[in-house]
């Protein structure tokens, strides 16, 4: 019965295709329910098996996008005038029983425990890795000249293993010390460090678990690879890496200038600890083995009308892939099928598409749909998109990103994070409001979601972005839209319950639609491409 269910979706789909295809265009589009519907409930049914990059269920949803676009009449946007952008990866995985970590301190030699006291993961570059330097501290690891921090300054970390604090301070703003706390490895890297031993905290401890970390070592890798077949590793000079448990830690600062109990007490206190010398070496060793697996991107465009801003693009976003079937043997569905997480986010840009395909007049601006793939694995399709555009990377004017609209409730507002970096949040403000929807500040800035989608390798390219999400409020009388939303985070996201039979509001998703195309239309005919805000922090960053 599931898989008749599945494909009445699909022929519900070409259903309502077929009901539209070849009448005049209306002058005003309007988002269809039913439409919605049964996208959803097609990349999200069990035959999909969760759309894992790589796996066959990835490749019907591909294949599923790509005839959408197709149909609606938008040109291939791919590679070699396909829809696909196909993308190879190599996916590692660390050897049972290589990893090992030894503190020397004069004559005493010490070995760490794996994986009570120390984890790590396999390198996507090298199949051995060997590492014996000195060790030094070096705070948070983190450079800012915006906010005047260089914990590195005075220290010498050429050819050393850096060891760093995880987390970052507290002052920072949300967004800003999340685009910094990824970057501790370029920090390390751009100043000669072989390797890096990341501290975990009390304070982390107590937010995730180090056997949290734990549980999830035999997780291979992935990491998309060059057309010349050169993994993405930027620094390859970093060849070992650990996260150490703080009781372990305790080895590391045995002749420390300050007790590694003062430096957890400064950072309860809000303070940055200064760097030092540790006065002893370490040897780091792992083995990683390696394999290829290929998943593709699906691009295509709707042309532009004007002469000469049809050079000009916006780019939608939304990632089609999840995480496959779970093997957890507790559980009787292994299927996690990603309905919310991430069907509904690619159901809205295809309807989204043919709101744009059927309006009376084409945007002056060409508008480019992008459903990319591993964005579980670290946004690399829309990373590798990044670094290897099908369009010249300067004429992306923007990008609009849709990950998991939680459609759960008749939302009365929403969130844009990124909005307030650049003029894109007058737009997103101007296109909600159109429908009654405010804008609202993010509620959850402690979680930094401004770097966890696929919008921010587009922010890392200096492209304009927005990432939007339903808010916390809803229309309906009683109900709180942020005991909903986090109820399905706290329940079914990332698990085989986020499916289609959740109570899924398709009339609140054609709200979020119809914002979303508003949003689009807005940029698209625009006179000014959108900007970064001069007082932004990404205004200026590379």
């Amino acid at each position: 019965m599931r898989f008749i269910h599945s494909i009445s979706a699909l022929m519900l789909a070409l259903g309502v295709a077929a009901c539209t295809e070849g009448a005049p265009a209306a002058h005003h589009v309007t988002a269809d329910p039913i439409a919605l519907q049964a996208h959803l409930e097609f990349l999200a049914s069990d035959e999909l098996e969760g759309r894992d990059t790589g796996s066959r269920g990835h490749e019907i949803a591909a294949q599923y996008v790509a005839t959408e676009f197709k149909r609606l009449g938008l040109e291939p946007a791919g590679d070699n005038g396909t829809y696909f952008q196909r993308i190879q990866f190599r996916r590692s995985h660390l050897v049972e029983n290589s990893a090992a970590i030894t503190i020397t301190n004069g004559d005493e030699t010490i070995a760490l425990q794996y994986p009570k006291q120390f984890i790590t993961g396999p390198n996507a570059y090298s199949e051995h890795d060997d590492v014996e330097a000195p060790l030094v501290f070096v705070g948070y690891g983190l450079v800012s000249e915006a906010f005047g921090i260089n914990d590195y300054q005075g220290l010498d970390v050429t050819d050393k293993i850096v060891v760093m604090l995880t987390g970052r301070p507290e002052h920072l703003p949300s967004e800003e010390g999340a685009h910094l706390n990824s970057s501790k490895t370029k920090f390390a890297a751009e100043r000669g460090a072989v390797g890096i031993i990341t501290l975990h905290t009390p304070a982390r401890e107590k937010v995730r678990p180090f056997e949290v970390n734990a549980m999830y070592q035999r997780a291979p890798s992935v990491r998309w690879l060059h057309p010349n077949g050169e993994p993405n590793v930027a620094y390859k000079n970093l060849a070992a890496s650990a996260y150490i448990h703080h009781e372990a830690a305790e080895h590391l600062f045995a002749n420390a200038p300050v007790s590694l109990a003062d430096i957890f007490a400064q950072m309860e206190q809000g303070e940055s600890p200064r760097g030092f010398d540790l006065g002893l070496t370490a040897r780091l060793q792992r083995s990683s083995k390696h394999e290829q697996m290929s998943s593709p991107n699906v691009a295509a465009v709707l042309p532009g009308s004007d002469a000469k801003l049809a050079n000009e693009y916006v780019v939608y976003t939304a990632h089609l892939d999840h995480i496959g079937v779970t093997k957890d043997l507790s559980q009787d569905d292994h299927i996690n099928n990603g309905a919310i997480d991430n069907a509904s986010g690619v159901s809205v840009m295809l309807e989204t598409a043919r709101m744009f395909a059927q309006a009376a007049e084409r945007p002056k601006r060409s508008v480019m749909f992008l459903a990319v793939t591993a964005e579980e694995r670290g946004l690399l399709g829309a990373d590798y998109f990044t670094h290897h555009p099908t369009v010249p990377i300067q004429q992306i004017v923007a990008n609009v990103n849709l990950d998991m609209p939680v459609l759960l409730y008749d939302f009365a507002d929403v969130i844009a994070f990124g909005s307030t970096h650049s003029t894109l949040g007058e737009t997103v403000a101007k296109a909600a409001g159109q429908f009654g929807i405010e804008l609202s500040e993010d509620p959850m800035p402690e979680q930094a979601i401004f770097t966890r989608s696929d919008h921010y390798p587009f922010v890392k390219k200096g492209i304009p972005a927005v990432f939007l999400m339903t808010g916390f409020t809803s229309k309906t009388e009683g109900e709180d839209g942020g005991e909903v939303w986090a109820k399905f985070f706290a329940e079914h996201y990332h698990r085989p319950s986020d499916q289609p039979d959740l109570p899924i509001r398709y009339d609140a998703g054609v709200t979020f639609t119809q914002i979303n195309y508003a949003i689009g239309q807005e940029i698209a005919n625009q006179v000014e491409r959108p900007r970064w805000l001069p007082e932004s922090f990404f205004a200026t960053q590379d």
